[in-house]
Formats: structure tokens, sequence, C-alpha cells
């Protein structure tokens, strides 16, 4: 247990680094970019002693790096500043859009892991078949296809041609559940076509690589039947990868929707940001970029823990 919570604290420890280091890459990447905030916030109008009041209210005539570690000291307790053009905290503004984009990850996380690893259990169980090679092709051409595409063709079908769900999906706190789900399922779907490939085809290439192992030779030998082979000997030693896999894949639906939300303008963080960009609302623009990257480092270490503890080879690297 030791070994196990020491290589835990090791890789938080790393995380926290590749946080610090992000979080300046964040800030200094957005100081970079062309044209004066003030001028952005008050428009061509604005007049030289506006200016200058409007950049000494955003601490614009100090230092970047003193402007930097203001806004780090004050993330690393929860504010993430005023925002210049609604003058509203940051935090307040995108709490509520990040729990709709959690909503919306868990949603398809529902629908997309177990339907993943089943296909994969399947397609190694059937490889060579017809099943397997159709369900190649049909996941090569998931993974090939845009997010924004598919979102597309999704509400062609599902919201154009046959009204079955709204190809807008706003929310509103007087919604049930029901309800909830459904404004939210074509956006879910979506991610759910753009994942499921790439968690089916890790399942299906780490149990056929533990097919060839002389235990699985054994277990066939004597008997078993080919999908308890692959149930009960196979895939609990395939688990490492799978839950590297399956851990990536949920980084990606809370870091890579925003496209998803701003195809079904959906009131999500993706789309706060994009928003953000458009009004050069950097306060906001840097909240979201560095929420991302937390959710993303956060979900690596909890692939690498979970491999840890499904594979004891980890724990003790030579």
């Amino acid at each position: 247990m030791g070994d196990i919570l020491r290589l835990v604290a090791k890789r938080l420890g790393w995380g926290l680094l590749t946080l610090l280091a992000i979080s300046v890459i964040i800030f200094f990447m957005v100081e970079m970019l062309p044209g004066d905030m003030a001028q952005a916030v008050l428009g061509q109008g604005a007049t030289e002693e506006n200016l200058r009041a409007m950049r000494e209210q955003m601490g614009l005539d100090r230092p970047a790096w003193l402007r930097y570690l203001d806004w780090l000291f004050g993330v690393a307790q929860g504010n993430f500043g005023i925002s210049p053009i609604t003058n509203i905290s940051v935090a307040e503004m995108i709490g509520d859009r990040f729990v709709n984009t959690l909503f919306l990850a868990a949603y398809a996380a529902v629908i997309a892991v177990p339907f993943a690893i089943l296909l994969g259990v399947l397609v190694a169980l059937l490889r060579n078949s017809i099943f397997d090679r159709v369900a190649n092709v049909l996941t090569l051409t998931s993974i090939s296809s845009p997010e924004f595409f598919l979102g597309y063709i999704l509400i062609l079908f599902f919201a154009v041609r046959n009204s079955w769900f709204p190809a807008i999906s706003s929310l509103s706190d007087d919604m049930t559940f029901i309800e909830l789900l459904q404004r939210a399922f074509l956006p879910a779907l979506t991610l759910v076509l753009v994942v499921t490939a790439h968690m089916m085809r890790m399942t299906r290439a780490a149990i056929i690589n533990l097919l060839a192992s002389p235990y699985i030779e054994m277990a066939r030998l004597k008997g078993v039947p080919p999908w308890r082979v692959i149930v009960r000997h196979a895939l609990p030693n395939a688990w490492a990868p799978i839950i590297n896999v399956v851990a990536l894949n949920l980084a990606y639906l809370i870091t890579g929707v925003v496209l998803v939300e701003v195809v079904f303008v959906y009131p999500g963080i993706g789309q706060a940001l994009v928003d953000a960009v458009s009004k050069r609302d950097f306060p906001v623009v840097q909240a979201c970029c560095l929420i991302f990257a937390a959710t993303f480092i956060l979900l690596n270490l909890a692939a690498d823990v979970g491999a840890i503890l499904t594979n004891p080879r980890l724990r003790h690297p030579k």
C-alpha cells in the first residue's frame, strides 16, 4: 500500500507542476494577443481618459508577471477574477456552465463506456468475421468524422426529418430529468460516436494480444468455451490499457466538447469559451482553459492510478 501511495503522490506532484507550467502558458499567450483589451471593452469611441481609467481598473498598467502572480494566487483560492464585459465574477459565470458540461460528459460516458467495452469483447471473440470487419469500418468512419459533421448529420435525421429530438439543446432550471435527457441526447450521442471507437478498438487489441498467451492456450486445451476464455481469463488482464483509454476519452468528453456545444448551442463551458473569445473576455478565456487543463491532468492521473492498481508489475518498475 505504501508503494501505491508514493507513486500516486509522485504522479500528483508532476501533475501540479504541469498545471503550473500550463497556467504560465495560458496567461502569457493571452497577454500576447494583439489589440488593447481596454479598447475592446469600451469600444472605438472611448476617450484616452476612459481608456487610462479602464487599464488601471483592469491592472493593465502593472507588469505582466505581477498580474500573473495575483491571478495565480486568486485561482488557488477559487477566485478567477471579474469579467470586464459583464462585471460579474468569472467563477459565477462559468460555474453552472461547467456543471452542464459535466452532465453532458457523464451522459455520454454512461452510454459509451459499457457499450464500447462490450463491443470490443464481441469483436475480439468474433475476430476476422463479417461482424468484426463491419464494426471496424464503422468505428474508423466515426473516428475520421469531425464532431461538427456528426452533429449536423444527427440534427438532419433526428431533428429536421424526424422531430424526435430538439436541434438546439437549451436548458432551464425548471426542466425535469427526463426533459434534460431528451434535450441533451443529440450532443451526447455525438460524443458517444466519437469516443466509442477508440475504446472499442483498444479493448479489441488488448484482448487479442492476450489470446496468444500460454495460459489462454491452456484454457482452450481444457475445453473452456471461447466467451469464457475472454471474459474470465483475458479481460481481467487487459484492464490496464482499457482503463487508460477510457480515462483519456473521459477527459476528451469534458475538454473536447467545444465544437459539440457550439453546434447544438448547449450552455456548457465550451460555449462559454467561444463566447468569451468573440467578446475578448480574457479572464473567462483563461479560466476555461485552466479548467480544461486541470480536468485533463486529473483524469490522466486517474488513468495512471487505475493502471497501477490493475497491473501489479507497474508498482515495482525496474
